[in-house]
This record gives C-alpha cells, sequence and structure tokens, in this order.
C-alpha cells in the first residue's frame, strides 16, 4: 500500500502559508499514494473533511505561492483529550502514515499531543511540524515562514505614511502592529527609517511596560522640534502591572482580540496634547499581503514544505523544520530538525538587547531582520 499524507493548517493563515503547502505537494507527488489537506485546521481533521490535493488542477497548485490565505482552510480549535484519542483513531481508520502540522507554537503543541497519543497506541505515523508565524515567537528557529513578508508590508507601510505625514506636517500618526506578546513585527519597522523621510519616530513593544506620561512626553517634544510624528505601536503594550493598555474585547482560548491600541494612543494625545492625531491599524491586511509579499520569505516557506515531507521519507518524527542563521551578509540560514518538544508553547521575545531604552529599537536588529524582507524597500525622494 501507497503511503498517505495529511497537511494540516492551524491559526492565523500568512502571505506564504500556501507556499508552504506548494512545497509539501511538490516534494509528495510520486512518492505518496495520497496527499490530503484537513479542510478546517485540526477541527476538519475530527469531521473527516479530507480534499484529495492531487487531484487539484495543476494551474491551481502553481497558483499557490501567490495566493494569500489558506487554500485549506484554517482553525484555532479547541482540541481535548478526548478530541486527541478521536484524532488517532481518524488517523487509523484512514490508514494515514504522515501527518504535517502548519502552525505557529500552539499547532506545534497541538501535534505533539497527537504525537504522544500515537505513542501509546504503538502506532507508525510521523507527526512533522512546518512553522509558521508573523509574530516570529516560535522557540528556537532563528525565524518563521510568514514573518518576512509582513515585516516588509509594515515596514513599507510606514515608510510611505511617514513620507506622506512629513509632507503635510499638522500629525501626530499612530501605526498598530500585530505581535501578540513579541515585538518583533514592531521592531520591523524601524526598517523605513532613513535620512529625508521622517519616520518612525517612536516604537513600542510590548515586552517593555507601557508608560503612558512617559509617552506623552516624547511625542510632544518631537512634535515641537518636527511638527509631526510617526509612532509604531504593539496591539499588545501592557502596563507596568502587566495588563492592557487596552482591554481586550474578546478572548476565546489563547486568542485574544485586542482593543484598538492605535485609537486609543492618539485619543490620548489629542485629548492630553491638545495636537491633531490619526490611528492606523493595517491588521490583517498586514499578514496577507501579496503585493508586498518577501520573496526569501515564499522561498523559505516552499523549502520548509519540503524539508518536512522529506524529514517524514527519512523516518524522523515528532520534530518541526526549523532555520538556523549561518550568517547576515551575505544571508545564509541552514534548514534543521527542532524536537516538537522544544517548541510546544515556548514563546520566543525580542531580546532585550534590541530595545535599549522605552520607544526605541536598537539599529543592530536591522542586520537580523533586513534579509528577510526580500530586498531593499522603495527609494524615495526626500521631503525638502
Amino acid at each position: 500500500m501507497k503511503k498517505r499524507l495529511l497537511v494540516v493548517h492551524g491559526g492565523a493563515p500568512t502571505a506564504v502559508i500556501n507556499a508552504s503547502l506548494y512545497g509539501v505537494i511538490k516534494e509528495a507527488e510520486g512518492r505518496y499514494g495520497k496527499i490530503y489537506g484537513a479542510k478546517g485546521g485540526s477541527g476538519g481533521i475530527l469531521k473527516e473533511a479530507f480534499v484529495d490535493l492531487l487531484s487539484l488542477p495543476k494551474e491551481a497548485i502553481e497558483r499557490l505561492p501567490h495566493t494569500p490565505g489558506s487554500m485549506i482552510g484554517t482553525s484555532r480549535d479547541h482540541i481535548d483529550a478526548a478530541s486527541y484519542r478521536r484524532i488517532v483513531d481518524i488517523l487509523i481508520a484512514n490508514e494515514i502514515d504522515t501527518v504535517l502540522f502548519n502552525g505557529g507554537n500552539g499547532s506545534m503543541d497541538t501535534a505533539g499531543k497527537i504525537a504522544r497519543e500515537i505513542q501509546k497506541r504503538n502506532r507508525p505515523i510521523r507527526i512533522i511540524g512546518i512553522p509558521k508565524t508573523i509574530d516570529n515567537d516560535i522557540a528556537v528557529t532563528d525565524h518563521a515562514p510568514g514573518f518576512g513578508s509582513a515585516a516588509r508590508y509594515l515596514a513599507a507601510s510606514v515608510q510611505e505614511l511617514a513620507a506622506d505625514v512629513a509632507a503635510l506636517p499638522i500629525h501626530v500618526s499612530v501605526i498598530e502592529s500585530m505581535g501578540r506578546n513579541t515585538g518583533w513585527l514592531t521592531a520591523a519597522a524601524l526598517i523605513a527609517r532613513r535620512e529625508g523621510i521622517y519616520g518612525p519616530h517612536l516604537l513600542y513593544a510590548p515586552e517593555l511596560a507601557f508608560d503612558e506620561e512617559r509617552f506623552l512626553d516624547e511625542v510632544s517634544s518631537l512634535y515641537k522640534k518636527h511638527r509631526h510624528v510617526v509612532v509604531v505601536a504593539s496591539e499588545g503594550l501592557r502596563t507596568a502591572n502587566g495588563d492592557p493598555i487596552v482591554e481586550p474585547i474578546f478572548k476565546t482560548g489563547r486568542s485574544v482580540y485586542y482593543g484598538d491600541v492605535s485609537a486609543h494612543l492618539a485619543m490620548l494625545v489629542i485629548k492630553r496634547l491638545g495636537v491633531k492625531a490619526r490611528s492606523e491599524k493595517p491588521g490583517i491586511l498586514g499578514r496577507s499581503s501579496i503585493a508586498f509579499q518577501s520573496s526569501v520569505d515564499r522561498d523559505e516557506a516552499i523549502l520548509v514544505g519540503r524539508k518536512a515531507v522529506q524529514a517524514a521519507l527519512d523516518g524522523n518524527s515528532e520534530v518541526m523544520v526549523g532555520f538556523k542563521r549561518i550568517s547576515n551578509e551575505p544571508y545564509r540560514v541552514e534548514p534543521v530538525l527542532i524536537p516538537l518538544e522544544e517548541v510546544m508553547l515556548h514563546e520566543k521575545t525580542l531580546p532585550m538587547e534590541y530595545l535599549p531604552s522605552f520607544g526605541t529599537v536598537d539599529e543592530s536588529y536591522l542586520s537580523w531582520c533586513k534579509p528577510l524582507i526580500g530586498g531593499p524597500l522603495a527609494d524615495f525622494s526626500p521631503v525638502l
């Protein structure tokens, strides 16, 4: 009997999650008798909603690297102990011997728990993780597919916005970046800063406690100097006692839907400083944009998809494909296999060396981040 492979997507889509799916399909073709996609994430397994990916038109497969969202769907389903047992029953009944989980540290946790249940049954089903996150918060790996494209989108958007507000210097503009508990993405806005294009002036990551009074003092000082200020703030900013600066509007499991941090900060500026302020919240636009998709991110997403299939065929299980950074200039990484136990819900935060003081990101961060965004941003004429 030919091997059967199942691909599962978990958590929020990225601009390159379908590129990883492409890598899986291309590497698995001819080596597996069946290649299934679980329609709608982990919940799709429980519903046995399996899509035969080899039956899809070839042109649909070839479009995957440049397609946003997730072609097979994804989910944030809560899986309890009984569901884990049921999932393994379904894998056995459908004669699936390889399962690839593409997601963040929550998805790796799910994959690891399914692997434990498989161990109890002593079944030869291989579980391999494929990393995916715009937050770059998966432990051990240098970075994960999805981050580079989101970083490019944010940096390019901040660069364009900074040129606009420098031309009509009357605003404090607050841009809110995604990143639930980590500031990797917020810090990427630093790439936008260059001579003649004014901004971002202030960057606030969730690793440092947010001080409202100090924020207002810094904005006031910069506004007096430039007559405009560009602020980039993480959606996950917290006070010194750990409370979000804006109360979350919805929580379900690990997922937190934050209040509008950028609007809150803009209103503070208006009310306390009497200065015109606007808020911008790209949100999902920032993780789904194919227009700003990083070519490096796309290529690496395809690579980890291929490497996951190779790892399973080589007899590996309970590992995630990750990256080890070899050098920044020239940029070079090598794929490595990381035990799932080391990445299950282990969150990697932005190191303090990149956050020397409140409202700033050290320029040493740029040598790590710039190679991931797929080339330099557009070169604009400066505002005179």
